[in-house]
């Protein structure tokens, strides 16, 4: 059983209740993720009208794992390329010292 400051909540993903315990702050985040899921599956629904409700399940699952990949790589990439930054602006001053001394 969850404690004061868990909430328990009903997640609803293609017509299946699921009973979660979580945190009151994550309610929010934990409903627009259901939201993302069943969006994804209804759209695979309409792509592919004679699939089984598990394929459809599995290409959501499938599709969000790809974005997620592709987000968490951009933001590796962002970082690499804002260290590479900050590198060359201490190059660049610690030659600019080096210029006057």
């Amino acid at each position: 059983m969850g404690n004061k400051e868990q909430l328990k909540i009903n997640i609803r993903i293609e017509g299946r209740s699921y009973p979660l315990y979580i945190e009151r702050k994550n309610e929010e985040r934990h409903r627009i993720a259901a939201g993302i899921v069943n969006d994804m599956v209804n759209k695979f629904k309409e792509l592919y009208q004679h699939t089984d409700i598990q394929d459809l399940l599995a290409m959501a699952a499938f599709q969000i794992a790809l974005n997620f990949t592709e987000l968490t790589q951009n933001k590796e990439k962002s970082l690499l390329l804002d260290e590479i930054k900050n590198i060359k602006d201490d190059i660049s001053d610690f030659l600019k010292e080096e210029i006057k001394a």
